[in-house]
Order: C-alpha cells, then structure tokens, then sequence
C-alpha cells in the first residue's frame, strides 16, 4: 500500500547502517522501507500508550461470553 510519505532524518549507528544495507542489497527492498516497517512495529506494540478515540461501547478487551447484560439463556432477564 502506498502513503504518503514526508521526509525527515534518522541517525542510526554504522553497523545498523551496515546490516541494512546488507539486507537491502540482499532482499531488493530498499533501506527506508525496513525503516517504515520498524517504525511502523515499534507504534503497534505501544499502541496502548497512545492517544486516541474512546470506544462508545466502553473497553474493547471485554469478554463478550461474560457479558452481564444479556438475558439468561432461554428466557428474558429478571426485571427489579
């Protein structure tokens, strides 16, 4: 998929320098591609410490099998 890209700099250290190159060189992908794509894993596995939209449902973690407000199997739940 392609996004738009803007374009900023990285420092990386001369053996990552190296080794991406390598790498590069090796698979035709280009460098700045394993850069998106390290990038892009870094801010999936930190996703819970990032702003965003709150559910209208309330957390998406829950477990639907106990979902307290559903009726009881067979039957319409007990009104008090």
């Amino acid at each position: 998929m392609s996004r738009k890209k803007v374009c900023t700099t990285v420092y990386i250290t001369r053996e990552q320098d190296r080794r991406l190159k390598v790498l590069s060189e090796r698979t035709h992908v280009a460098v700045a591609e394993y850069i998106r794509q390290g990038i892009d894993q870094v801010l999936d596995s930190r996703l819970a410490e990032m702003p965003g939209q709150l559910s209208l449902f309330g957390d998406d973690d829950d477990d639907d099998d106990n979902d307290n407000d559903a009726p009881p199997e067979g039957g319409a739940r007990e009104v008090t």
